[in-house]
């Protein structure tokens, strides 16, 4: 039935600023309703298009990136759904510095990013696509015209960046194709020369202590997971969006960190009894989760703002198949002089520089060298242990090769 209240028509028209119609694809948290949020990083230089996915409430950033370029028109590094409302705030750039000219998808087996590379060209017919090369889809791999991308405007980045239409701005690094059983990992890391900013999809992140913008529009997951047991009913306040944002980081990167215990089955559904919310959307009162005294100490380790650091799960499943190409790769990206980082994921911009850059991967050296400063210590390996088993699990199955020696420098 057709709402006819004021409140009524203005979440009819919410509801339709943020539908995401395809989300089936990709069944994420918030589904069909994905809300963006546009930051000017550089005035008229640069912008930052926020919207947010997860699992069970564990929500995090996505993010896209759009550049001014020199000649007028704008590029899209890593395109996110293309809502109404991001439509909208795309096209408020459009009219002021431009069409869209250059859609760049710089991964090859994130498929939150693939998704919605299609959709959003077909909303600026006049952009010309750009892949890293090496795609491939699973379970069957199909012809990217397959996949929705416009097959006669799309092309496979070229090794050579100087060999695109864009390089007299950009410069760009291919990380890849490091291969993992199912299909490869690949990562391409695009530098805009004039803002001297380094530009990553999931290589590296800064994570900050408290919960960005986007995850504040809607606090209810930050909520859920500031809880302590399940019986507990948490106000909305400062202090708990802070401790829910920070356990769902550690929940992001470790899976299950060494401050948590999962509660057994039978132990959930009774304490689900005593819960004060029996909804769907309390997951019907189950909490599973029984945080350490001290969970905290587990997320101080990551350094809060001021550390640039590869997720654990990378470091772990991933990166460590091919230490001397990242290194290699790191070297090269290392040589160009940015100033600060944009990750398609947590916080951005993150003041870096290209030292600090370099550092994040001594975890694939025998002998790391090391910089002062905050983060130069590895992350504590006991928060490891479930992704330690899950790789062994994993080798042994004859899923994934096996992980490489550290490299000797």
């Amino acid at each position: 039935m057709e709402k006819t209240t004021i409140d009524g028509r203005e979440e009819n028209k919410q509801a339709k600023d943020w539908a995401w119609p395809f989300w089936l694809t990709v069944p994420l948290y918030p589904y069909s309703q994905r809300r963006t949020l546009r930051t000017e990083v550089i005035a008229g230089m640069l912008w930052t298009f926020d919207q947010i996915q997860g699992i069970f409430y564990v929500v995090v950033p996505i993010r896209m990136t759009i550049v001014k370029l020199n000649a007028g028109g704008l590029l899209v590094y890593a395109p996110v759904a293309p809502t109404p409302e991001c439509l909208r705030l795309v096209n408020e750039l459009v009219a002021a510095h431009g069409e869209i000219k250059y859609i760049i998808l710089p991964t090859i087996s994130g498929v939150e990013h693939k998704v919605f590379v299609g959709p959003f060209a077909r909303r600026f017919p006049h952009a010309q696509v750009f892949v890293a090369p090496n795609q491939w889809s699973f379970p069957l791999n199909l012809p990217l015209s397959w996949l929705g991308l416009p097959a006669k405007r799309t092309q496979i980045l070229p090794e050579d960046s100087s060999q695109t239409p864009f390089a007299d701005e950009f410069d760009y690094a291919i990380l890849g194709p490091i291969a993992l059983g199912p299909g490869p990992f690949e990562e391409v890391a695009f530098f805009h020369i004039r803002s001297r900013t380094l530009l990553v999809t999931d290589i590296v992140i800064a994570v900050p202590e408290t919960p960005p913008a986007i995850v504040q529009l809607d606090p209810y997951p930050l909520l859920f997971h500031a809880k302590d047991q399940a019986a507990e009913v948490i106000e909305d306040s400062p202090a708990n969006r802070i401790k829910g944002w920070q356990r769902i980081v550690l929940f992001t990167l470790y899976f299950r960190p060494s401050v948590l215990s999962v509660v057994s089955f039978e132990q959930t559904l009774r304490n689900a009894i005593k819960a004060a919310d029996h909804s769907k959307k309390a997951y019907f009162g189950l909490f599973p989760f029984l945080w350490e005294s001290d969970w905290q100490r587990a997320f101080t380790t990551l350094g809060g703002d001021g550390r640039l650091f590869v997720a654990p799960v990378l470091q772990t499943l991933i990166l460590n198949r091919a230490p001397q190409e990242t290194l290699d790769w790191a070297d090269k990206v290392a040589s160009w002089a940015f100033q600060h980082i944009i990750s398609c994921h947590f916080n951005a911009p993150i003041k870096a520089d290209t030292q600090q850059f370099r550092q994040a991967f001594a975890f694939l050296e025998q002998m790391p060298s090391s910089i002062e400063g905050r983060g130069s210590d590895p992350l504590p390996e006991q928060d490891f242990k479930l992704l330690r088993e899950l790789d062994d699990s994993l080798h042994r199955l004859g899923i994934v090769p096996p992980p490489k020696e550290k490299v000797s420098r």
